[in-house]
């Protein structure tokens, strides 16, 4: 007897919205492979822009951590980041206000840390019954090993691990639309 495996929605820039956890000026120096973190976080926020895909970004106790990196800050047109204290963001009224939205149960995830805050998310965000994708390439921690046990543990409770590539070609699903012009330097490695 053949097993199949249950294939998620395929993402739609209308049913998503893009959550950034935690870029802050203190993890600079502190995460491994910020400046992957950084660009591939960047390259998401102006193809969500450009989509008119809403996007959500949090801050960990910005008093002793520092806001959100200027150089992502600078992205956004709407800039309007909301503070934090619990590890999963929703811990934070605010931010399930934001994603209050039944038409957009789809969320992406990018930022840090891979084993604290964006798992505990995600493993809150699908208790809600939302379809959640981590964009791995935009998400890492402190070290390589807290960033792999993170993604593994995301991967094993059912989100789906994507690098920020394919999740922005499998919305865009074909060439040749104005959607595709509009971003196709974005899709680049």
């Amino acid at each position: 007897m053949e097993q199949h495996t249950l294939v998620p929605e395929r993402l739609e820039a209308g049913k998503s919205i893009l959550v950034v956890v935690d870029i802050q000026e203190r993890f600079r120096q502190l995460i491994h492979d910020m400046d992957q973190v950084l660009a591939r976080t960047r390259r998401l926020i102006e193809f969500c822009q450009e989509l008119q895909i809403p996007i959500v970004v949090t801050e960990h106790y910005s008093r002793k951590l520092g806001t959100t990196m200027a150089e992502l800050g600078k992205s956004f047109t709407n800039f309007e980041p909301i503070e934090k204290i619990h590890f999963s963001c929703w811990g934070c009224e605010d931010f399930k206000t934001r994603l209050d939205d039944p038409d957009r149960p789809q969320i992406i995830l990018c930022g840090i840390e891979a084993h604290v805050c964006i798992y505990q998310t995600a493993a809150d965000l699908m208790r809600q019954g939302k379809q959640v994708v981590a964009a791995v390439d935009a998400i890492s921690s402190c070290s390589a090993g807290n960033r792999e046990i993170g993604l593994q543990r995301l991967a094993g409770i059912g989100v789906q691990n994507m690098g920020v590539q394919m999740l922005m070609f499998e919305i865009l699903q074909r060439a040749g639309t104005p959607e595709f012009k509009a971003v196709a330097g974005l899709l680049k490695e």
